[in-house]
């Protein structure tokens, strides 16, 4: 309802939000939020019970870093000088090499993770491990062949003897017997039953070989490898599936496959120094026997039996020299033999403990081998441009060229003392003139016969040695916790996806009734009118359901009534009593059937019922309503008067008494 000389410009409202109304608007609608959080926790709940349990398993090994005992000890004064500054054991490296492609593949392969199976179940198909499985798949292929394959099949039980198998990609069901061989396009196999499994007759078991590759990508990025913290040596194997006990089996396996090579890379040194052991040992041997050979061709030419009893007392003098001669003579022999080894066998480990007197050259045999091991292991999962390598072979060049060189030195040094020691013996000699030739020649024989003795039972002894130090290789880690796993799921998560649900079902219904309040243009209340139209507010009607056109009488104390009375005080009140003429009110709407006849009769009917001569004229020519509403009879209105000059107003005013 409004003035038309009262009429002012559109304006927003900068009144602040009353938030009790806000929220009683939504609540108002709270059978469709009850609605939407029944339907979303209802999808959450199918989505649980059809979608797999994840459970994650985990293992902690402790590295052994070698920083106490014997070799560190023993190689400590080559870190001083920079040529073992990469030989302590690096946990990052160790980390990669627990994440290789070729331990992965070594633990795929033992396990046969390629080949998979699932129960059919009457919505979704659950994994099992081939332990829990009710038959077990023999393949006669080649692995090349088997490790490149990509096929399904599924497998029914008919009977403890039968089974029908389809093909995935065919549909073509064939039925075979337990144990029979079956030829396919990636080779021939047979299935043989599991007498762990009770199966039924009947159940469905899907079969699906995945190629070698692909599995292996995958676990290579499912299994999380990483240390405890930052100050320890302990690193955590974890892994997510959905069979646990096939998770364990995996991590298990993954831990006894690292500690197999490493024990297997420590056995290089030990298998390596065998080999040359016996290579020696075989020679020294041949050696042996000549000299056996010779001493007894000497006696029986020169029939000769006690010679030593005739130079009793110049021998004991000499016994100190000889002993000399014969360590000197040795430690000459076993510097040629390492030099020459060293020589023809590049990049190849070196024999240990051969017992130097130099305990440098030892040492230094000792670090040379291990940063052989240790290069020949990065080297596993990285190339030869990694910046490690590179270092290694550097310090490897350095120490090889600093053992050549000390051998070098060691048989000068021994060359010296062995010519002093020989000059005293030529003194010794000139002494013992009298001693027969024969008991100078023998003397030569028989040391040379020593000589090649003791080193060969040296030689035997170190075999030994090493024979037990091979028997007793350790690996580098130690299993502090085997693959553990909870049986309460890690995923999905339950109570965050029932809350999320709950959330999206409070949220959805909200965003709607946001989104559709927010593009609401209608007028529905007093305050929709206040909050874009500046202009005084007279009244409201509220809606009606009677039938009746005019609801206003003297004795009518209805609400609608009371409303078109409370529009008369406004108007009253707003008009200028002191002006005595005539006030024109204008009454109209946007569109059709929004009530402006209505409201025009009624509120003429109450100003008419105030004792005031008004005037109601139906301007409405395209359907006017006026005459229906009061049950006037046809005649001549407003567009006859507009029309025809000739036709005075009087003509055209009917009277009425009463209303309602």
């Amino acid at each position: 309802m409004q003035h038309t000389t009262n009429f002012e410009p559109i304006h927003f409202n900068e009144e602040p939000v009353n938030l009790r109304e806000e929220i009683e608007k939504y609540v108002f609608y709270w059978k469709w939020f009850v609605l939407s959080l029944i339907i979303a926790l209802f999808t959450a709940y199918i989505y649980l019970r059809y979608t797999p349990n994840e459970y994650e398993v985990a293992t902690t090994i402790l590295i052994d870093d070698e920083e106490s005992g014997g070799l560190a000890s023993e190689l400590s004064a080559f870190e001083d000088i920079g040529l073992l500054g990469a030989a302590k054991k690096s946990l990052d490296n160790e980390i990669e090499l627990l994440k290789s492609r070729s331990l992965l593949k070594d633990v795929i392969t033992h396990l046969e993770l390629n080949i998979t199976y699932y129960k059919q179940g009457r919505v979704i198909t659950s994994e099992i491990f081939k332990n829990n499985a009710p038959f077990k798949i023999n393949f006669f292929s080649n692995d090349s062949i088997l490790y490149s394959t990509d096929t399904t099949f599924l497998v029914i039980v008919n009977s403890d003897t039968t089974f029908s198998l389809t093909n995935a990609t065919t549909s073509k069901t064939n039925t075979y017997t337990f144990g029979e061989n079956i030829n396919s396009n990636f080779g021939n196999f047979t299935v043989t039953p599991l007498n762990t499994y009770k199966s039924k007759l009947g159940e469905e078991i899907l079969v699906k070989i995945t190629p070698l590759k692909k599995v292996v990508n995958y676990y290579k990025n499912e299994i999380q490898v990483q240390p405890v913290n930052k100050n320890s040596s302990v690193i955590k194997l974890s892994l997510k599936d959905e069979v646990k006990q096939k998770a364990q089996a995996i991590l298990n396996t993954l831990v006894v496959h690292y500690n197999k090579n490493a024990v297997d890379d420590k056995s290089l040194v030990a298998k390596n120094t065998d080999i040359f052991i016996n290579e020696r040992l075989e020679i020294i041997s041949k050696d042996l026997m000549n000299v056996d050979k010779g001493v007894e061709q000497f006696k029986t030419k020169n029939k000769l039996t006690d010679i030593a009893s005739e130079a009793n007392l110049i021998l004991t003098s000499g016994a100190e020299i000889d002993k000399k001669i014969i360590d000197l003579n040795t430690q000459l022999k076993l510097a040629s033999y390492v030099s020459d080894y060293l020589t023809t066998n590049t990049d190849a480990l070196l024999p240990a403990n051969l017992g130097f007197a130099d305990e440098s050259i030892g040492a230094s045999t000792i670090a040379y081998n291990e940063l052989i091991l240790e290069r020949d292991r990065i080297l596993q999962s990285s190339s030869l441009l990694n910046p490690v390598i590179q270092n290694l072979n550097s310090q490897i060049s350095k120490l090889k060229q600093s053992i050549v060189t000390s051998l070098k030195n060691l048989s000068a040094t021994l060359t010296i003392s062995l010519n002093d020691v020989l000059k005293q013996e030529k003194l010794l000699n000139s002494k013992i003139t009298g001693v027969p030739k024969q008991e100078r020649e023998f003397r030569d024989i028989q040391r040379e016969q020593q000589i090649i003795e003791s080193l060969y039972l040296y030689l035997l002894q170190k075999r030994e040695e090493n024979a037990i130090s091979l028997a007793v290789t350790v690996p580098d880690s130690k299993v502090i916790d085997k693959a553990y796993g909870s049986d309460i799921p890690v995923a999905p998560k339950r109570q965050i996806i029932y809350l999320a649900a709950a959330l999206l079902g409070l949220i959805i219904p909200f965003s709607v009734l946001y989104i559709r309040f927010l593009l609401d243009n209608k007028i529905h209340t007093r305050k929709d009118v206040k909050s874009v139209v500046k202009a005084p507010f007279i009244g409201e009607i509220p809606k009606t359901s009677v039938q009746e056109k005019v609801v206003i009488s003297e004795k009518d104390r209805s609400s609608i009534a009371e409303a078109f009375r409370l529009l008369r005080t406004n108007i009253n009140f707003m008009l200028n009593q002191n002006d005595t003429t005539s006030k024109t009110i204008f009454i109209t709407s946007t569109i059709a059937a929004e009530g402006k006849t209505f409201i025009a009769i009624n509120l003429a009917s109450v100003l008419a019922v105030s004792s005031k001569k008004v005037l109601l004229i139906g301007a409405d020519i395209r359907k006017p309503k006026i005459k229906e509403y009061l049950n006037i009879t046809e005649g001549k209105g407003l567009t006859d008067f507009l029309i025809n000059r000739n036709i005075e107003v009087q003509e055209i005013i009917e009277e009425v008494n009463q209303f309602g």
